[in-house]
């Protein structure tokens, strides 16, 4: 399947593709052939997913309404709402009143939490949002955590396209909703808010109650505005 997407003049390391995920761990490492940066997917997570959830095998996967595929072997409570178009892979854990809006896709082994509310995302395998969650037009890498409560808000209160603010310089997004993008192995503490556009490395740590905005460099730990310190030993990953 390929979707249509629009080039970036200039590309800075820290934020494409390659830095942030292993495409291994998710069923639609193919959404983002064309791309640089993993953002300019987010428009077309719908489409893929029907796309994508036609050719699913009916021995493998449940369509118990329009647009939504479910796993066999997935566990989803009998409370949690779920709008199409969803694709929820193996093993996959959605608790008691998780709410799916639409345009999710929910990875192997990951877990949407009680009162969890997605929308517009992809969570590669093993991703948890566990507790009180919120994330909206974001993507999550292989094995992110986020504490409880933490959310992502993809909104600026100004309604104005959203910025991503980098070390190596400013990139405008285009999109007037973009929440987060989390690199393979993110942790984010309870009851942080990350800003929109805010990008954070693979392997990095937010300290809980944080308030992020730009981008948090891999394997390091953000504790407030102005202060992160390298993870030991990250030099070696």
């Amino acid at each position: 399947m390929t979707f249509f997407k629009k080039s970036l003049p200039h590309k800075i390391k820290m934020l494409t593709i390659s830095e942030l995920f292993d495409l291994d761990h998710t069923m639609s490492g193919d959404i983002f052939d064309g791309c640089e940066y993993a953002w300019e997917a987010l428009p077309w997570i719908g489409d893929y997913i029907r796309a994508r959830g036609a050719g699913l095998s009916v021995d493998e996967y449940d369509n118990p309404s329009p647009d939504v595929w479910i796993s066999k072997s997935a566990t989803v409570a009998p409370t949690a709402s779920i709008t199409g178009p969803c694709i929820i892979e193996a093993g996959a854990e959605v608790r008691h009143c998780a709410f799916i809006r639409g345009s999710a896709i929910v990875g192997r082994g990951a877990v949407v939490g009680n009162s969890t509310e997605l929308k517009n995302v992809i969570l590669f395998d093993k991703v948890q949002v566990p507790h009180y969650n919120y994330v909206g037009d974001s993507i999550l890498g292989f094995g992110a955590h986020m504490g409880a409560g933490a959310i992502t808000s993809n909104v600026k209160s100004d309604k104005t396209p959203v910025v991503v603010h980098s070390p190596d310089g400013d990139i405008e997004t285009g999109r007037k909703k973009f929440g987060a993008i989390l690199g393979d192995g993110a942790e984010i503490g309870c009851g942080s808010v990350l800003n929109p556009g805010t990008v954070i490395g693979r392997g990095a740590r937010v300290y809980p109650l944080s308030s992020v905005r730009g981008c948090v460099l891999p394997y390091s730990i953000y504790k407030r505005a102005g202060e992160i310190a390298a993870i030991d030993g990250a030099s070696d990953k």
